[in-house]
């Protein structure tokens, strides 16, 4: 079957880092845009991060922008989201996604094909 499982997830003090983890399987991860989302409560989904297929091109939401890194390895079919100097404002469930698509381009990690189920991030003192 068709899976995408985020890892990585947990508590974390305003500053603090940490890394999310996305592991796919069921199909090969190299012909696919990875894109990070994430949820808080009472809040609508937010598009975090996009990657293209060998790492070459890649988006950031202006709220994470020279914050958070992410990142992948085909060999791994894996791929991550580095955070770094998180806020109490980061706090969401996030969420990682995969998009077939030919090549990159602007409409990338727009119509995400597989989902998964999300872990979550607390930002607290």
């Amino acid at each position: 079957q068709v899976q995408l499982v985020e890892s990585g997830g947990g508590l974390v003090q305003p500053g603090g880092s940490l890394t999310l983890s996305c592991e796919a399987s069921g199909f090969t991860l190299e012909y696919y845009m990875i894109g990070w989302f994430r949820q808080a409560p009472g809040k609508e989904r937010e598009a975090v991060s996009c990657i293209s297929h060998s790492g070459g091109t890649t988006n950031y939401a202006d709220s994470v922008k020279g914050r958070f890194t992410i990142s992948r390895d085909n060999a791994k079919n894996t791929a991550y989201l580095q955070m770094n100097s998180l806020q109490p404002e980061d706090t969401a469930v996030y969420y990682c996604a995969a998009e077939h698509r030919l090549r990159a381009g602007v409409q990338m990690c727009t119509a995400m094909d597989y989902w998964g189920k999300g872990t979550l991030v607390t930002v607290s003192s």
